[in-house]
């Protein structure tokens, strides 16, 4: 029987819906920070004098080191996951993960130990960095080396589903806090209650790591050694041997990246500071666009199975890089309706890319350098595209008083992506288990 006619197994199925609750869980931790960033770190982890839109930059340049810190967690997990098994790489990225999510809701703040307190936020947003570097990669090759040749999209979409739900899980998180305890207690103990509760990933970690099966052995990376010979670093052979995969790789995921934060971090301080508008009303619209977005990605990444991932892709990339004209005006008029539909379809565009990625980045890559190779694309392309994606767009709006720099901005990222998926050209392979 070919593999395209055996049925899916409950195994397979189980590693991806497992790889899936480790990825929401993680992602929560990611994105709780920016979160906290666009709402309370301003005015908790830096001087009080300084002026309301400088103390956001601040605080959006410490939610960027994490960003920076991805492609370094991407290349030590992926070397270690390329070495020693998915799985192992994983549980080890989840549980940095955790702890550092859970050591921020301890912090003190500036006002009890001055330059401290950023300092060591910073220190601690750049292993979260380092963590959901390696994650990724892990989960994303578990669930995708673990399906039917021709469902590989379908379950690689499971991983990436994780994203919308860490959006929901912290956001909600955020809701529940300031909606039953009063602005002063939140400011002062309220936020960290979502950090701490980061703790029930290790707990996740631990499950995988004695309930969850590796795919198959990982390959060696030299196919003849010598006694004496040492085993070729997959990280080394990557960087030797498809250096131009992934930064085409990267240069696709920049408009995914630019245009998911743009809409989940950057239009709640927007709509907050600039319009007027509640942060509840925001984000409320934020949890309604990724619950949107979760099906959507499903749905996507099953469609590249038949229709091929490059499509798909590009489709996402000219529709976001259309709608993000729209963004600004919908979410300027106000109204709950036009602020839930700016930010929903927005996702839903995102969705059209990040669905097909996780299946896409790792046929570009041989199996023995695949957790590295995708690992490095992915991050190449956050650090590239989302992690400043704040920064930019809170400067470009204080120079020049308007939003529609941030949308010529957001559609020339889709441009770019575009043009690097269609040089990318057609998988090279499916993906062998």
């Amino acid at each position: 029987m070919s593999d395209q006619q055996k049925p899916e197994s409950a195994p397979g199925v189980k590693v991806a819906l497992m790889a899936s609750a480790g990825a929401s869980v993680e992602w929560y931790d990611f994105f709780i920070y920016g979160t906290a960033a666009a709402l309370v770190f301003p005015k908790l982890f830096f001087p009080p004098e300084l002026p309301l839109f400088v103390a956001q930059i601040a605080a959006f340049s410490t939610f960027a080191v994490g960003f920076i810190a991805r492609p370094f967690g991407g290349m030590l997990f992926g070397h270690y996951g390329d070495l020693h098994g998915r799985k192992r790489a994983l549980v080890l990225a989840m549980m940095v993960m955790g702890l550092a999510t859970t050591a921020i809701g301890l912090l003190p703040t500036y006002e009890s130990v001055g330059v401290l307190a950023p300092l060591a936020l910073m220190l601690l947003r750049f292993i979260q960095g380092l963590a959901v570097g390696g994650q990724w990669g892990g989960a994303a090759l578990l669930a995708i080396e673990s399906a039917p040749s021709h469902r590989q999209g379908f379950y690689g979409s499971f991983v990436q589903v994780g994203v919308p739900m860490g959006v929901v899980l912290a956001n909600s998180v955020f809701l529940l806090a300031s909606a039953s305890i009063d602005a002063d207690s939140f400011l002062v103990w309220g936020w960290r209650i979502g950090f701490l509760l980061s703790v029930s990933l290790v707990a996740i970690g631990l499950y995988m790591h004695w309930h969850v099966k590796e795919p198959d052995p990982v390959e060696p990376v030299a196919p003849v050694q010598t006694a004496a010979a040492k085993p070729a670093s997959p990280l080394l052979t990557v960087l030797r041997d498809h250096w131009g995969t992934i930064l085409l790789a990267g240069g696709a995921f920049i408009a995914n990246n630019v245009c998911f934060y743009i809409a989940i971090t950057y239009a709640v301080a927007y709509g907050t500071a600039t319009v007027g508008l509640s942060r509840e009303l925001l984000l409320a619209a934020v949890m309604i666009g990724s619950l949107v977005m979760i099906p959507a990605l499903i749905l996507s990444g099953a469609l590249s199975d038949r229709f091929g991932r490059r499509g798909i892709f590009m489709a996402g990339a000219i529709l976001s890089g259309i709608w993000a004209f729209a963004v600004f005006p919908l979410i300027d008029a106000g109204s709950p309706v036009a602020v839930t539909v700016a930010i929903s379809v927005a996702l839903i565009f995102v969705a059209l890319m990040y669905g097909p990625q996780a299946a896409l980045f790792a046929e570009l890559f041989p199996k023995e350098v695949r957790y590295s190779g995708a690992s490095l694309g992915y991050q190449v392309g956050t650090l590239a595209g989302g992690g400043f994606a704040p920064i930019i767009a809170t400067a470009l709006f204080a120079h020049y008083g308007s939003a529609l720099p941030i949308s010529l901005y957001l559609a020339a990222t889709c441009t770019i992506s575009l043009v690097c998926v269609m040089l990318l050209g057609r998988s090279k392979a499916v993906i062998s288990r």
